[in-house]
């Protein structure tokens, strides 16, 4: 089956694979630990996580530091043109990170871009000259063939298809550790998809999302259909809009939610991002009830040791 997505002239097609789920009684979550001041807590052994599905304590059957499995990224960049005075920033700090985190022969990566069009730039690879030369193909919509009437450049964002997709198209089919980096300021217009939809796709991959809500505070005019211009809406809240969407999508699927400022550049939130990524635990368990169900099941995990907090994923779908 062929998924179209997509607004005006250029849209993408993906081939959408046939696949069949199989019931699965392991239930797996990934989990990092910090302490009141934020540090990582790399100690803990599996007696000190009481983990429980809703609300009933879960017996863990297997326990593991994931400092050394593989790992798949998935880096999703927004190149509508409201971050066309960003992208420089985003390709080259996106460059460095998969360098630095991405271990040869073991971890892939693949790079979506998103605007009036989603589209798959690099498919899952371990080549980092591959990846790097997506990164240098990123541009916003002017600068390419897909335009609107009279030439101008459409305006679209399809943030939650992009998610959708990669989780579907991608991730889904994957076994490992899983992870999305979501670069955008937040905002979706034209997506065929709900926010609700996106998330719920990305908890049934298995997949955590780190959102970097990044965007360009003199946007100023941008250019509509037919040659009009409009005036975009006030920054505070376009950003307030935006933070509640990618804050969503990574608080329910596991992941953390940043924002790039003076204060904390794109860099630094890469590097947090590492940091998190290289200081995770592996609970595995037996649901109670082990037959499988379309129902969303909830998740929560806490460590008898006082003043810590755990950051997982807050259930599973039951499938």
């Amino acid at each position: 089956m062929l998924l179209v997505l997509g607004s005006g002239l250029g849209a993408r097609t993906w081939a959408q694979d046939a696949t069949f789920a199989t019931a699965v009684n392991v239930v797996s979550v990934l989990a990092s630990v910090r302490d009141k001041q934020g540090h990582y807590v790399r100690d803990l052994g599996q007696d000190d996580f009481e983990l429980r599905e809703d609300g009933r304590l879960q017996q863990i059957k297997y326990f593991s530091r994931q400092t050394d499995a593989a790992l798949t990224l998935g880096m999703l960049v927004d190149t509508s043109l409201s971050q066309r005075r960003v992208l420089d920033e985003e390709r080259n700090a996106g460059r460095e990170f998969l360098w630095q985190v991405l271990r040869p022969a073991k971890d892939s990566a693949f790079l979506i871009r998103f605007d009036v069009e989603v589209e798959l730039t690099q498919d899952s690879t371990n080549s980092l000259p591959k990846l790097d030369k997506a990164l240098n193909s990123l541009d916003v919509p002017r600068s390419r063939a897909g335009r609107g009437r009279g030439g101008v450049a459409a305006i679209g964002t399809l943030l939650y298809d992009a998610v959708f997709l990669a989780a579907d198209e991608v991730l889904k089919k994957l076994e490992g550790r899983k992870a999305i980096i979501l670069l955008s300021d937040g905002d979706d217009h034209g997506s065929k998809v709900s926010l609700a939809r996106a998330v719920e796709t990305t908890q049934k991959a298995d997949t955590s999302v780190y959102a970097i809500h990044i965007f360009d505070e003199n946007g100023g005019l941008a250019r509509g259909f037919g040659g009009r211009q409009r005036r975009r809406a006030p920054a505070r809240r376009r950003e307030s809009i935006g933070q509640k969407a990618l804050l969503k999508i990574a608080e329910e699927t596991g992941g953390r939610y940043f924002e790039v400022t003076g204060q904390k550049p794109l860099d630094q939130v890469y590097r947090e991002i590492e940091e998190e990524l290289r200081n995770q635990y592996s609970l595995d368990y037996v649901s109670d009830r082990p037959v499988p169900s379309a129902e969303f099941r909830k998740i929560a995990i806490v460590t008898k040791r006082k003043g810590l907090t755990v950051q997982a994923r807050n259930g599973y779908y039951a499938r």
